[in-house]
């Protein structure tokens, strides 16, 4: 995700009162205005319920609330019922046999991927450039640490670095390296007959395209130790750079894989 949102379309909102110096903080934390009415002057809000960390568009069509939650609803089910190591993910970042890599995933987004990898046993480096998705983010996992049945596994193999993936790549020593980064750069425009999700039409319009794509397949290849998986729409077209050495292609959505050692060989 691109952290170009424009802060002068954001607030922070809480209707609680006991949380209202907690929202200050955040606002304050974000560089943000704390609005004190839910009105039309801004675009979005990060409201602060007694629940959660929402991110609310504002206006008359639009979506509802964004948040992250791994203890419930689709994560679950991915985590149940999704495939475990049959899914295409899982067979892209290279988990096979005994094999189990360490990922850094440099566009965490709402962490969905991450939060897979992280239940079929990698440890996990979430990386997300933007503050007002990395504060969502951030609030998922914290809830998450207290859940009975997957806190620990959140509390040892996820962390969470809200910052540019590329400085961090380039930063890291080579003993810091990861076996596999995971890029999932945001998706191209799509027609009206091919809608997004809500929550990709809410962080599309929020942050809007990311112009650096190419940029972080280029850290990517130079700091993986073993691959780079960049997850695609099935049908758009490859990062610009060097052709992928394999790609796993589902029904809307292509993970293109770059293997370091076919690259060198080619």
């Amino acid at each position: 995700m691109t952290c170009d949102e424009p802060s002068q379309h954001t607030a922070v909102f809480t209707a609680v009162s006991s949380l209202r110096e907690s929202a200050a903080q955040l606002a304050q934390h974000l560089s943000l205005p704390l609005a004190d009415e839910p009105d039309g002057r801004f675009s979005y809000l990060l409201v602060l319920t007694r629940e959660r960390l929402e991110l609310h568009s504002q206006g008359p069509f639009a979506p509802g609330p964004v948040y992250v939650d791994f203890t419930q609803g689709k994560l679950a089910y991915r985590r149940r019922l999704g495939g475990g190591r049959q899914q295409a993910l899982a067979r892209a970042v290279g988990l096979k046999g005994g094999y189990v890599p360490d990922v850094l995933d440099a566009t965490a987004g709402l962490g969905g991927d991450s939060f897979v990898l992280a239940c079929l046993g990698c440890q996990v480096r979430m990386v997300e450039r933007s503050p007002v998705v990395g504060s969502l983010l951030l609030d998922g996992l914290e809830r998450a640490t207290s859940d009975q049945e997957i806190g620990g596994l959140v509390q040892t193999r996820l962390r969470l670095h809200i910052t540019d993936s590329r400085e961090l790549m380039r930063d890291l020593s080579d003993d810091e390296r990861p076996e596999v980064i995971l890029l999932d750069p945001m998706y191209p425009p799509r027609t009206k007959k091919a809608q997004v999700k809500k929550e990709m039409q809410v962080l599309q319009r929020l942050l809007g395209s990311d112009s650096e794509t190419d940029g972080l397949l280029e850290n990517a290849l130079s700091c993986a130790r073993r691959r780079i998986v960049v997850k695609r729409p099935r049908l758009a077209n490859a990062l610009r750079g060097p052709a992928p050495s394999a790609q796993i292609i589902g029904q809307s959505t292509r993970f293109d894989i770059y293997a370091k050692e076919q690259l060198k060989k080619g």
